[in-house]
């Protein structure tokens, strides 16, 4: 089992999954459980939810659907976070101070 992408909530991980589901490759979303946590706990790659692949032999396809899928997405990601110059930790685009220093936000 391989970690093909990272969403931003789980509503985005199950989209994915689906996508790659009707292209034959079997997938499962795990730490969505966790969005719940946010504000919490810290955003990280591990508390975000994730697809995973459970074939590895189905990894190369599903990789190149995840390029494909994240050209969409990333951009609209990007412009709704901000990296904190202090710490490097992600914060969302409303607020204007860093949630894990307290370090204010560099524009």
């Amino acid at each position: 089992m391989i970690r093909i992408y990272v969403a931003r909530h789980p509503t985005d991980a199950h989209l994915f999954k689906g996508i790659l589901e009707s292209e034959g490759i079997d997938a499962l979303v795990r730490g969505e459980a966790l969005f719940g946590a946010r504000g919490e706990a810290p955003l990280t790659f591990d508390t975000l939810p994730s697809v995973w692949v459970l074939d590895t032999e189905q990894v190369g396809r599903a990789s190149e659907l995840a390029r494909e899928y994240s050209r969409d997405v990333i951009p609209e990601v990007a412009s709704t976070t901000w990296r904190c110059a202090t710490c490097r930790e992600c914060v969302e685009e409303q607020f204007s101070a860093c949630w894990n220093c307290g370090s204010l936000r560099v524009t």
